[in-house]
Parts: structure tokens; C-alpha cells; sequence
């Protein structure tokens, strides 16, 4: 389980980031602010709040050793601080003077990248301060940054909704339109999966205003190269997704919502193992400890909540064996009843458990048997129940034919025939004289 142990509420507007380092918690703020927490009792630190923007904070990151804080602001600055003392150690102007919305170090912390509002992104030295590279997107403002474990790349995303990828020389390997109406957010996995000593590779998230988080994995091979490939899209939220990140084992990744929510999933399964719904107003960062199961998540509430994993609990939610059996045909009914709270729909499992609805039971439900035989009188509820039924339907089907989900036809779910692949480069089958893509 998870648990809110301890709430922050020391900013006096919208808290825009928070970031981990192994003994510190940042968050920054639109009251032009960062501040700086102990881990150990989250009491403030003697030298925070830090001081220097003229306008609101938009994000902040720690460098690997934690000894230094970035922080970035409509004021048009990256600020490099020590966390030891708050001392200012740079101040690194955007060159060309616009709001700067996302900084991130590098794995090694050689380098940090700013992105600003009129699409540039600078690569600066760590050690100098100084300017290394500059680039610059076509469209849109930079709103999100996240490096790959290895640091040999990074990608960007902006408000036009494409994820760009750079290598560490700045140049630009790939562009693709991720989300339509913008993306918000983006974050690698700090574990790589690695396939021998030829393929190497690494899950991307990104989310954005369409409501959605997709998952990416990119991919280097001796032989073709950088490929960034879409896997699968996670749909929990019922509005814009401002926030993303995995966990440090990368078994988890959290997101955060205008729809006031915060979701954790598992990311070996993508289902839901927790809904987090405290926060009063629209969830915009969101970040885990590197070290210690800590989860913090800020707000528009102007407060930020400090979540702690129950390590049993994590450790079982981890594991495929103690997940609730892979046939969900011989579900019991209080697999069920975990799986309805795992979809935060709690208030369900009291109904479903009074009509003994177990697996077999539970994929025959129908719009009909909601509304007249479980009495569920809500159209939106039983939409819900419905969508995450058809999940667990297709789920089954893709199952028991052992057939990978990408060569199952989106529209009717069956086995899709004759690829063909476009130069754009988009994948069509040929379905019974229907074009699928």
C-alpha cells in the first residue's frame, strides 16, 4: 500500500517541480521560490527558500551527486545553487532571453540542457558555465527534457507535441509528432534492458494534453542504428497529463493530472496499482526518491505531499506471480475486487461481491446486465467499467492466441494480414478489404 505521511505547504502559488536528490527534496514554485527539505524529518533547510528569480520557477533538477541544484524561470535564467549553503554558483542567461521552462544534467553531470518558450534548447558546460551547443525545435516551446541512462542522448518535447531526439553533440537524430494537442512531460527509465552486447534498450514516457501517456522504447543497434519505437499508450486519466516519471528500478511509473489525480503504474504490466486523488487542484509534478520508496507530488494547492510505499506491498506489486492469475477466467472474486481497486473503482467491490461476479463472470458483464442486473445507475461509471472490461477481453484474446498485440488488429482484434510498410514510416495490414494502420 501507499500512504501520505507528511504534506508541505510552505509556497504561496502553484508549486510547478519537485526533484529528488539521496538526501534533499526541491520544489519550486510561480511565487518565483525554490525550496529546499531534508529527507530525513522534511523539515526546511536553514538557507531556503532560494532567492533569486524575478518570475515564476518552472523547473529544477539535481545533479547526480546532489551537490547542485538547477532551477529555470520565466526570467529567462538556468540557476546553478549549492545545496550545501544556497549559495549561487551560476546564473546562465538563455541567449536569447526567453523564458526558460525545462533544465536537466546530464548522467555524468558534464552538462545541462535548458529549453525555453521560443523553442531553442543550450547545452551548457557544468563545470564552466559556459555555452557548449545551441538547437532549436520548428514549432513550439521546449516544455520537457529527459536523458537516456547512458547520457549519449537526450530527448525534448514540446507544445506542439513532438518529442525530438539530440545526441550529446546536439544534433538532431529524430522528430516525431508524439501528442496531438502538446506534450508535457517526459522521463527515461534509469534501467536499461540490454539484449547481449548488440542492442541496447531504454523505455521512454511522455505524456501530454491529449490525456495520454505513451510508452516508447529507443533502441541502438550495430546495425540499424538509433530507433525510437511506440509501444503501448496508458489511459488512466480523465484529463490533460501535465507529469510523468519511473520510479529508480524502473517498476513503477506515477503520473499527475488536471483531473486532480495521481496514477501509479506498474510498468512490466501497465496496470494501475494505485489512485492517489488528495490533491484539490491540478497535479503537475510528480517524482520519486532514488534511494528510498518515497513518492512527492505537487499541486496548484500550492502544497506538495510526501507519499511512502509499503515495501511488501511494492515488492508484490512487482512480482508477476503475486499479481492476480494471468487467466482471468479463473479469477476468484476477490481478485476481482483487486482488480476493481486497482482501477479506482473501490466503491464496486461490495456490489460485485453481494452477485458473485468472479472472472468468468466479470467478461461477460454487458451494458445491459450494468444497468438492469447490478443496478449501476451512472452512465459514466458504467462507460468506465465497460472500457476496462474490453481491456481485460482483449487481453485474453491476445493471450490465448499468443499472437504480440501489434499484429492484432486495433478495430475488430483479430489476427491483421499482409503488412505493409508506408514511407512515412507507418505500418498498414490489409484486414477483410479494411485499411488498418
Amino acid at each position: 500500500m501507499v500512504k501520505l505521511i507528511h504534506t508541505l505547504a510552505d509556497h504561496d502559488d502553484d508549486v510547478n517541480c519537485c526533484a529528488f536528490s539521496s538526501a534533499l527534496l526541491a520544489t519550486c514554485s510561480l511565487d518565483k521560490t525554490v525550496r529546499l527539505y531534508s529527507l530525513s524529518d522534511f523539515s526546511e533547510l536553514p538557507h531556503s527558500p532560494l532567492k533569486f528569480h524575478t518570475y515564476a520557477v518552472h523547473c529544477c533538477c539535481f545533479s547526480p551527486s546532489g551537490h547542485i541544484l538547477a532551477s529555470c524561470s520565466t526570467d529567462g535564467t538556468t540557476v546553478l545553487w549549492n545545496t550545501q549553503n544556497g549559495q549561487t554558483l551560476a546564473v546562465m542567461e538563455q541567449p536569447s532571453g526567453s523564458p526558460v521552462r525545462v533544465c536537466q544534467f546530464s548522467p555524468d553531470s558534464t552538462c545541462l540542457v535548458s529549453g525555453a518558450a521560443d523553442g531553442t534548447v543550450v547545452m551548457w558546460n557544468a563545470q564552466s558555465y559556459k555555452l557548449y551547443r545551441c538547437g532549436s525545435v520548428k514549432d513550439g516551446s521546449l516544455v520537457a527534457c529527459a536523458f537516456c541512462p547512458t547520457g549519449t542522448l537526450f530527448v525534448t518535447g514540446s507544445s506542439c507535441g513532438d518529442l525530438t531526439v539530440w545526441d550529446d553533440k546536439m544534433r538532431c537524430l529524430h522528430s516525431e509528432k508524439a501528442h496531438d494537442l502538446g506534450i508535457t512531460c517526459c522521463d527515461f527509465s534509469s534501467q536499461p534492458i540490454s539484449d547481449g552486447e548488440q542492442t541496447h534498450f531504454f523505455r521512454l514516457a511522455s505524456c501530454g494534453q491529449d490525456c495520454q501517456i505513451k510508452m516508447w522504447v529507443v533502441s541502438f543497434t550495430h546495425v540499424s542504428g538509433f530507433e525510437l519505437k511506440y509501444k503501448s499508450t496508458l489511459s488512466g486519466h480523465s484529463a490533460p497529463v501535465l507529469a510523468c516519471a519511473f520510479s529508480h528500478n524502473g517498476q513503477m511509473l506515477v503520473s499527475g493530472s488536471v483531473d486532480k489525480s495521481v496514477i501509479v503504474y506498474d510498468t512490466n504490466t501497465e496496470n494501475i496499482l494505485y489512485t492517489l486523488t488528495q490533491h484539490t487542484r491540478y497535479v503537475t509534478t510528480c517524482a520519486f526518491a532514488p534511494n528510498i520508496l518515497l513518492l512527492a507530488t505537487g499541486s496548484m494547492d500550492k502544497t506538495v505531499n510526501i507519499w511512502q510505499f509499503d515495501p511488501e506491498a511494492l515488492c508484490q506489486a512487482g512480482s508477476t506471480e503475486d499479481q492476480p492469475k494471468q487467466f482471468i477466467e479463473d479469477w476468484s472474486e476477490d481478485d476481482v475486487s483487486t482488480w476493481l481497486c486497482a482501477q479506482g473503482l473501490e466503491d464496486l467491490t461490495g456490489l460485485f461481491k453481494m452477485n458473485n461476479i468472479d472472472g468468468r463472470e466479470l467478461l461477460n458483464l454487458t451494458k445491459e446486465s450494468l444497468a438492469d442486473d447490478l443496478k449501476i445507475e451512472s452512465l459514466g461509471l458504467r462507460s468506465k467499467v465497460l472500457r476496462k472490461i474490453e481491456e481485460l477481453r482483449t487481453k485474453v484474446k491476445t493471450l490465448s492466441s499468443g499472437v504480440p498485440d501489434e499484429f492484432i488488429c486495433p478495430i475488430t482484434r483479430e489476427l491483421m494480414k499482409e503488412p505493409v510498410i508506408a514511407s512515412d514510416p507507418l505500418t498498414f495490414f490489409i484486414h477483410d478489404h479494411v485499411i488498418c494502420k
